[in-house]
């Protein structure tokens, strides 16, 4: 008897976790997308008002981001740097290759729209490619953010309750 309560509780337990780390990975979704416009606006300003090499800029705007992206964008960097001509997009490639399973798919998305940008158009191009990509990491976490507490409790509530019903199924 007190291994089917055992058992029972560990299943609500796993489902229970699995709702909590879709609740984690809502928030480091987030995270990582207040962090990449963070670095989108740090980028404009650098380009507007100093002209930065693209190398030096993409190793500022990773410590203006902090977390993965700082890796991805330091990583970036070295590879331009490494490079006689270098080539933005397939440099963004490696870069996010390398850190691919740390990413989220939307950030992944965002960052190889920014690597097709840099360095392909004039002054002018690039902001108005820095400011599409601002745009639309500001869309982005408006959708994530309407409704993030509810769907935050939902998430670990559907996870509890599916564990509740497999312990009972179960049984």
């Amino acid at each position: 008897m007190t291994t089917k309560w055992i058992g029972a509780l560990l299943v609500i337990a796993g489902c229970g976790g699995f709702g909590f780390s879709l609740a984690a990975a809502h928030r480091r979704e987030v995270r990582e997308l207040q962090g990449l416009l963070r670095s989108l606006e740090f980028m404009q300003w650098e380009l507007t008002y100093r002209l930065t090499p693209l190398p030096e800029l993409c190793a500022q705007a990773g410590r203006e981001a902090g977390g993965v992206l700082m890796k991805v964008f330091s990583d970036l960097s070295g590879e331009l740097n490494r490079q006689i001509s270098p080539d933005v997009p397939s440099c963004m490639q490696v870069s996010l290759g390398r850190y691919r399973s740390a990413l989220t798919p939307r950030g992944r998305k965002l960052l190889f729209q920014l690597g097709r940008s840099l360095g392909r158009f004039d002054l002018a191009g690039q902001l108005k490619s820095l400011k599409a990509l601002q745009r639309a990491c500001q869309d982005a976490l408006v959708s994530l953010e309407r409704d993030k507490d509810v769907r935050m409790r939902n998430y670990q509530t559907l996870g509890l309750c599916a564990g509740a019903a497999l312990a009972i199924i179960f049984a």
